[in-house]
């Protein structure tokens, strides 16, 4: 069987879902035979999962691929409508699907919510968590790396005591979180001599202009895989995690079964530098997420030369 990628815009698919609610009609009802249809959020680094996944599931299979691209509203849409079954599977995220959709509010150690959740996700919705990428795509704080090397400064920890000498800067909403910058000092003691906010599209400039000393950043941001800077080590655990690996339809597994091997193929491949080094690719450089995907797997041997 000649195999084909189709991509289809996030606008087109909100044009067919809105149909679909008008009308009382369900756009997943009769799937075409041997498509696996699958979803991404309107972020960089989904761009490059959807294309790793659509790409694996070619070179494996006799299945034809059809991908959404940044789906606007992310889980918020994408998760109805993958029950709905609209589409067959998405890239999610641990924390994410923890909050947003089981709608709980406390975090218990990993390995308990790993279990509560991957239980919860079949009895509910009939989804599967299928190859968990490896990176954790999360907050942590990048502090320049001459402060960082000057006082030897590896986690959150060990920069408590210098914070007197150090300007912090974040964007607005984090000063304003629950979770943000207040109980963040409260859990570390730290003691700023500064705090800024500023834009989020100018931290990083502020970070190596000097302007800042530390930011809050996400461990996969792709400026922090060039920044003069280091991504210090959360050693009390304060933010939470979010491990990002497939989400699938069961009965599309059970359709498919050659299927869910190939999304193993996707077990831990990924570290957040490596992302980061990615999202850079794609954010900086203007490179396609096709071609950034398909070197990432070809330098895992997933795929051959």
């Amino acid at each position: 069987m000649k195999k084909k990628t189709k991509k289809i815009g996030a606008l087109a698919l909100a044009l067919v879902l809105g149909v679909s609610m008008i009308t009382g009609c369900s756009t997943g009802g009769q799937k075409e035979s041997g498509t696996v249809k699958i979803a991404t959020k309107p972020m960089t680094e989904q761009l490059i999962l959807g294309e790793m996944l659509s790409i694996l599931i070619q070179e494996n299979t006799d299945l034809n691929v059809e991908i959404t691209k940044g789906v606007g509203g992310g889980t918020s849409n994408i998760h109805p409508a993958l029950i709905k079954g609209d589409f067959d599977l998405y890239p999610e995220y641990t924390g994410t699907a923890w909050n947003n959709i089981l709608k709980k509010t406390e975090y218990p150690d990993d390995e308990t919510l790993w279990n509560t959740l991957t239980d919860e996700y079949d009895a509910q919705f009939g989804l599967k968590w299928v190859g968990m990428y490896g990176f954790n795509n999360t907050y942590t704080l990048a502090l320049r790396k001459e402060i960082a090397d000057k006082y030897n400064i590896k986690t959150f920890s060990d920069m408590a005591r210098y914070t007197p000498e150090i300007t912090f800067g974040a964007n607005p909403d984090f000063y304003e979180r629950e979770d943000g910058y207040q109980a963040l000092c409260d859990a570390y003691g730290f003691s700023f001599k500064d705090h800024m906010d500023m834009d989020i599209g100018l931290k990083y400039n502020a970070l190596n202009s000097g302007e800042v000393d530390v930011i809050n950043a996400y461990t996969t941001d792709g400026q922090l895989s060039v920044a003069d800077a280091v991504s210090l080590t959360d050693d009390k655990g304060f933010f939470k995690n979010y491990y990002c690996g497939t989400v699938v339809r069961e009965d599309t597994l059970e359709r498919y079964p050659e299927l869910e091997g190939v999304l193993k193929k996707m077990d831990g491949i990924i570290t957040n530098e490596e992302m980061s080094k990615m999202n850079y690719d794609l954010e900086v450089n203007s490179r396609d997420e096709h071609d950034v995907a398909m070197e990432f797997l070809k330098s895992k041997g997933l795929i051959n030369e």
